[in-house]
C-alpha cells in the first residue's frame, strides 16, 4: 500500500487511485475516462433525439435512432395536451413444449402487467423496468403498426422482436415470474384498454367500457431465446 508524509511529519496510507501500482492506476485511469465519453455520448444521443430536427439529425437520424431505440426511448405523453386517460394491460399465452412428456400445450393468459403492478404495490422506490419497460414496450409496439397490423418498416420488427424478448424473459426458465415449464414455441398477446372514469366533480361523460385486442401468432426462434440468456 502506498503512502505519503502529512505536515506533521506522520506517514499516512494513501486512498484512492493513488494507493495502486502504477499499472492500475493506468488501467483505472483509462476506464473512468472510457465511461465518461460513454455518459456524454448517451446524454448527446438522448438530447439528439428529443430536439427539433436540425442538420445533426437530417445527417445522422438512423445512429441516433440505432442507439436510442428500444432500450431508451423517451416519452413526452405526460404534457401532452391530452394524455393518458385508460389503464392498459398486456396478457400472454404460450405453446409449450413440455419439460417432463414432450407433449404440447397452450397455457392460459398470464396478465404481465398484473406482475408489475404486484411489484410496484407497496415498494418506495420501483425500479424504471417495473414502472415502463412493458407498458412502453407495447405503446411502441402500437405505434410501430397500422391499424390491420402490418410492422411500419424496420421500427415495426423491431418492436415485435423486443416484445417476443420481454415475454420470454418473463414465462420461460429460470428467474421467470410465471415459468410454464417448459420451451416456449410460440406466444400471443393481447392489449387491453380500460378508460379511467370521469372525476364525480366532472361533467365530462366518458365511457369505461374496456377493449381488447389480440395480436397474431408468434414463433419463437433461436435470436429470440439468445438475447434473452444475454439479457440474464
Amino acid at each position: 500500500m502506498s503512502a505519503h508524509i502529512d505536515g506533521s511529519g506522520e506517514r499516512r496510507p494513501t486512498a484512492g487511485i493513488l494507493a495502486l501500482s502504477m499499472p492500475y492506476q493506468v488501467v483505472a485511469a483509462v476506464a473512468l475516462a472510457a465511461a465518461a465519453v460513454l455518459a456524454c455520448l448517451h446524454l448527446a444521443m438522448v438530447f439528439l433525439h428529443v430536439a427539433p430536427s436540425n442538420t445533426v439529425t437530417k445527417q445522422h437520424g438512423q445512429a441516433v435512432d440505432d442507439w436510442i431505440y428500444p432500450e431508451f426511448e423517451q416519452n413526452w405523453k405526460l404534457f401532452a395536451p391530452n394524455p393518458l386517460q385508460q389503464n392498459v394491460s398486456v396478457q400472454v399465452r404460450a405453446e409449450v413444449l413440455s419439460d417432463r412428456d414432450g407433449s404440447r400445450r397452450t397455457t392460459g393468459w398470464i396478465d404481465l402487467t398484473a406482475q408489475d403492478v404486484e411489484d410496484i404495490r407497496g415498494n418506495v422506490f420501483p425500479s424504471h423496468t417495473q414502472q415502463n419497460q412493458l407498458r412502453r414496450a407495447i405503446d411502441w409496439y402500437g405505434n410501430a403498426h397500422d391499424e390491420e397490423g402490418r410492422p411500419k418498416g424496420m421500427r415495426g420488427r423491431l418492436s415485435e422482436a423486443y416484445m417476443r424478448r420481454i415475454v420470454l424473459l418473463r414465462i420461460e426458465g429460470a428467474g421467470a415470474r410465471a415459468d410454464v415449464g417448459g420451451k416456449v414455441e410460440r406466444i400471443q398477446l393481447r392489449r387491453t384498454a380500460r378508460p379511467v372514469a370521469s372525476p364525480h366533480w366532472s361533467t365530462e361523460k366518458r365511457s369505461t367500457e374496456s377493449s381488447s385486442r389480440q395480436m397474431p401468432w408468434w414463433d419463437i426462434t433461436d435470436a429470440d431465446r439468445s438475447r434473452t440468456e444475454t439479457s440474464r
